[in-house]
């Protein structure tokens, strides 16, 4: 069985998206510290990452993160308190300042000042702070990512890609890279992250799962489900944190207000128009290795859509 103190908990959890599974109905959990998870592009990583972020519902089974069910809105506000999502690129926030990236990310997720202050100190960046993210190093610019996604101090962290800007092989990038890899372990008492390749995880990761073809295998090449632990029978009762993205509220408001007052037809007409004007209002990037439909996964870089709407609250800016 999986146990029951592990990090995510899925029970006949399944991701199908444009038709296609991206996971297949399986039964698995995440135990506590670094697992890595390997995928080529348009494999769906980034989208079950995204549902581990509850950016996104399962299409089918059940999924409890750090104890809290998914499925329900007190379980989703909970796990969002505890879950920090990093998306692969963080370009919508180029213009702002390190300082400043950090400091709206404590104020989005409810935290004061001295929580933004402390998380610049944490990941070295007194000295950037004043610096703008396009202006950044690719490993200075992750930083301020990481200190963004971890200003509340998560129990769960998502990473999507975050050593892919380091894989160019410009002159320093490989020692940067191992430099990181400490910190990145660091995080969180369960950190999840994302590479095209096992071989960008193999060594670092103590877990390291693979997701093709709508399998999840471990780096036996066994598919999750038919090793010893990981069954069928996981207890779907047993048991991460991300605020909710302006995307997935934006949506959700505009479909109510569709189908109270629209007729059927009429009403699937509306929403798909709704859907891809949320999607180019945020520029989103996050559902960019999910194959043909990448519309829902782009709420994960929906919320600094405030701080592009001029309603930025005095002394902060984006959050992760």
């Amino acid at each position: 069985m999986v146990a029951d103190f592990s990090a995510i908990v899925a029970a006949g959890m399944g991701v199908r998206r444009g038709g296609r599974w991206l996971l297949r109905p399986v039964a698995f959990g995440v135990a506590e510290g670094v697992v890595g998870l390997a995928g080529q592009p348009g494999s769906g990583k980034t989208t079950l990452l995204a549902t581990f972020a509850t950016l996104r519902r399962p299409s089918t089974g059940a999924l409890r993160i750090l104890g809290h069910d998914a499925g329900n809105s007190a379980g989703l506000r909970a796990i969002r308190a505890r879950v920090g999502y990093l998306p692969a690129r963080i370009s919508f926030a180029a213009n702002m300042t390190a300082g400043e990236f950090v400091g709206y990310a404590a104020y989005y997720k409810g935290m004061r000042a001295p929580a933004a202050r402390a998380a610049l100190k944490r990941l070295d960046l007194a000295d950037a702070a004043g610096t703008e993210l396009a202006h950044l190093p690719p490993d200075v610019r992750l930083r301020a990512g990481l200190a963004a996604t971890c200003v509340h101090e998560p129990d769960l962290v998502l990473l999507d890609e975050p050593l892919a800007g380091l894989a160019t092989g410009r002159p320093g990038d490989a020692a940067a890279a191992r430099e990181l890899i400490p910190l990145l372990r660091s995080l969180a008492p369960t950190v999840i992250v994302t590479a095209e390749s096992e071989d960008d995880l193999g060594g670092w990761c103590d877990r390291v799962l693979t997701l093709a073809r709508g399998r999840l295998t471990d780096g036996t090449s066994v598919p999750v489900g038919t090793r010893p632990g990981d069954t069928g029978d996981a207890d779907p009762t047993a048991g991460g944190s991300l605020a909710r993205s302006f995307g997935g509220s934006m949506t959700r408001a505009l479909r109510g207000a569709v189908r109270r007052t629209t007729p059927g037809p009429a009403r699937r007409a509306i929403r798909r128009t709704t859907r891809a004007t949320v999607r180019a209002t945020l520029r989103g990037d996050a559902g960019r290795d999910t194959g043909r439909d990448t519309g829902r996964d782009t709420a994960a870089d929906g919320r600094p859509a405030r701080v592009r709407a001029g309603r930025t609250p005095a002394g902060s800016t984006a959050g992760v």
